[in-house]
C-alpha cells in the first residue's frame, strides 16, 4: 500500500494541509489505496533523510519517496497509467499549471493571513512556537494582527474567486463534466479553511459554493468525512 505523510494538528485526525488534500483527492481519483501518516511541522527529521525537503505531502511507493504535490501528481499519472488520468489529455497538464500558480499565489495569498491564527490554535503544542515565529516573519506582523479584520476582508477574498465563478456557471467542475487535478488544486484551499476555521468563506448562492459541495461528496465523501467545521 502507498503511504502518505499528511500534516496533522493537535488532534491526529485533523488534517488540514491544502497540498496534502490535493494528493489525497488525486489518489482517490485514481482508485489507489493509501495509508496516511500524521506528520507535524517540527517532525522534519522523519522525511528529510529520504531526500525530501522537510515539507509534506510526501508519498512513499515501495522504496521511492516523492515530495511536492505537483511532482507527486505527475508521478501518479506516469506510474499508474491504467487508472483515470489526473490531467485529461495532452494539453491538460500544461493548463493545470495555471491553476496551480493561481491557487498558490492568489488564493492562498488571500487566505493565509485570514487563517493563520486559526492554524496556530489547532497545531500541536510542540509546533506552536515554530509556527508562530516562522509565519509572523512571513507576514511581517503578529498572527493576531493579521486576522484582526478578517471579516472585513471577506468581500475582497470572494472577488478573487471570480475566474472560478465564471467557469463554474456553465460546467460542473473545472475539468468539465468530471473533476481533474485542477479541481483538486483549488479545492485543497477550501479544505484547508474547513479543517481549521469556522469562518464562512462563501455565500450560499455562489456557484463556487455549489462546486465545493460537489467536491466534498466525491470519492465516497472522502473530504466531507474529514474532521472540520461546517461550511
Amino acid at each position: 500500500m502507498l503511504k502518505l505523510y499528511d500534516l496533522a494538528g493537535a488532534e491526529p485526525d485533523r488534517r488540514f494541509s491544502p497540498y496534502c488534500w490535493r494528493i489525497k483527492m488525486a489518489l482517490a481519483h485514481k482508485g489507489l489505496a493509501v495509508e496516511t501518516i500524521p506528520w507535524r511541522f517540527t517532525e522534519k527529521s522523519i522525511i528529510t533523510p529520504a531526500g525530501c525537503k522537510g515539507r509534506v505531502p510526501v508519498l512513499v511507493d515501495g522504496e521511492r519517496w516523492i515530495d511536492e504535490s505537483w511532482t507527486i501528481a505527475e508521478y501518479l499519472d506516469e506510474a499508474y497509467p491504467g487508472a483515470p488520468s489526473l490531467f485529461g489529455d495532452g494539453v491538460g497538464r500544461a493548463l493545470t499549471r495555471f491553476y496551480q500558480g493561481w491557487a498558490d499565489v492568489v488564493l492562498h495569498g488571500a487566505l493565509f493571513p485570514i487563517l493563520a491564527l486559526d492554524i496556530w490554535r489547532h497545531t500541536a503544542a510542540e509546533d506552536r512556537e515554530y509556527f508562530r515565529k516562522s509565519r509572523e516573519e512571513r507576514l511581517g506582523r503578529t498572527l493576531e494582527a493579521a486576522s484582526s479584520d478578517r471579516e472585513a476582508r471577506l468581500p475582497a477574498l470572494r472577488e478573487t474567486l471570480l475566474p472560478l465563478r465564471l467557469a463554474l456557471r456553465s460546467q460542473k467542475f473545472l475539468g468539465g463534466e468530471r473533476p481533474l487535478y485542477a479541481d483538486y488544486i483549488v479545492f485543497g484551499a477550501f479544505q484547508w479553511a474547513r479543517g481549521i476555521s469556522d469562518l464562512r468563506l462563501l455565500l450560499e448562492d455562489d456557484p463556487v459554493a455549489a462546486w465545493r459541495g460537489r467536491m466534498l461528496d466525491l470519492h465516497g465523501g472522502l473530504a466531507a468525512k474529514s474532521k472540520g467545521y461546517p461550511v
